[in-house]
């Protein structure tokens, strides 16, 4: 680790991280933090007496609900068009029911692939499977989230014309008024989890220099500040560091969305950040070889008390009441001892560099088994060990 590193790191943890550290400091298209610093510098991401920016509450309390159900895969469909017509309308429905069942909602949450479904296959196969954000699909579903009066989050595969050749995993927030009010990346994928298999997917860390050339620094943890409470929403799972991320950052609603997850994960990030959250898992065919690990949805507290959960692998909507007003009144972002673990962190180095899907489109591994192999190949862990000085 080269000492520049190491002083940012060092900085990064004390929470002072100063301009020049990041090799990225132009500007960007990501939204920026009221009285950010002057061009060159990084603006304010963590404020350093603990308190963090809000919007001002319309009501002291709020709905949320969380949507489960099954999803035709468009790979499985009789054509995309058909398959995309499908989703949709199974969505459409499943808002009204929402809307018109119980409290009214003032956030509803899909899973993470409520349109296009899980597929499988090349590169340039799994492309074909995925939508454009904005597209056909979110003006149907903003206008349910008008006439509703609600927020609608929801998953999918994505394709934009900036990132040819990447395949994207986006989390869209719209609006009451049925607006995109923020498209969140997928910020890194779990790694050796499968033998054989990494996922191929475009996300923050594999792109990052790029990404946040483009959009931005506080697009990398972006707090949306909503009428309602802040808010934010993440695929990623097992992974603390990202969610405390969010928790410096301010959220107070942490939104997940899964295919598979495991529910003491949701728990135990809800307590360890001290923060409200909600998961959507997807549901499977009863005779389907993961139908155990399908639904499952839950809505917890910053206790990582469960609120409200469907055990259960059948489509359904669970709802629970948050004290949002209570919940901010006198409170601060989580105290973690980064100054304590400063000396371990400042050592630790990545099994896998930034930007590694940095590539041009006709270079990316186009199969789960070619992104394992390219990951072996770029890996700093795998490499053979320098041979030790002597002594």
């Amino acid at each position: 680790m080269t000492r520049q590193l190491r002083t940012c790191l060092l900085a990064l943890i004390a929470g002072s991280l100063a301009a020049g550290c990041s090799p990225a400091n132009g500007p960007g298209e990501g939204q920026k933090t009221p009285g950010a610093a002057a061009p060159g510098s990084l603006p304010v991401l963590v404020r350093p007496d603990g308190t963090y920016p809000v919007q001002a509450l319309e009501k002291d309390t709020i709905v949320v609900k969380v949507i489960q159900h099954g999803v035709l895969n468009l790979q499985q469909a009789p054509s995309i068009e058909a398959g995309l017509k499908a989703n949709l309308e199974k969505m459409a429905s499943l808002v009204n029911k929402a809307c018109t069942t119980g409290a009214k909602p003032d956030f509803l949450l899909f899973n993470e692939f409520p349109l296009t479904g899980y597929s499988a296959g090349s590169r340039d196969e799994k492309l074909q499977f995925t939508i454009t954000i904005p597209g056909p699909e979110t003006e149907r579903l903003g206008a349910l989230a008008r006439e509703c009066d609600t927020w609608i989050i929801f998953g999918s595969y994505a394709r934009d014309a900036d990132w040819p050749g990447h395949i994207l995993s986006i989390n869209t927030v719209l609006d009451r008024q049925g607006r995109i009010a923020q498209k969140y990346w997928k910020t890194r994928n779990i790694t050796r989890l499968t033998p054989n298999e990494e996922i191929p997917t475009t996300t923050v860390e594999n792109v990052r220099d790029k990404f946040r050339a483009r959009y931005g620094i506080e697009a990398e943890f972006p707090v949306l500040q909503t009428e309602y409470g802040n808010i934010a929403v993440s695929t990623v799972q097992l992974d603390p560091f990202v969610f405390a991320a969010f928790a410096m950052r301010g959220v107070e609603i942490m939104f997940r969305t899964a295919t598979l997850f495991s529910p003491d994960d949701v728990k135990a990030t809800a307590r360890y950040h001290n923060v409200y959250s909600a998961m959507s898992n997807i549901t499977f065919p009863p005779d389907s070889p993961v139908a155990a690990m399908g639904g499952q949805s839950l809505i917890v507290s910053p206790r990582g008390a469960v609120l409200a959960e469907d055990p259960t692998n059948n489509e359904g909507i669970i709802e629970a009441t948050i004290p949002i007003a209570e919940f901010r009144k006198n409170r601060r972002i989580p105290r973690y001892p980064l100054e304590v673990v400063a000396p371990v962190f400042s050592q630790y180095q990545q099994e896998l560099p930034l930007n590694h899907l940095d590539l041009p489109p006709g270079e990316m591994p186009g199969t789960g088994g070619e992104m394992k192999a390219y990951l072996d190949r770029i890996s700093r862990w795998l490499k053979p060990a320098a041979a030790s000085p002597a002594t």
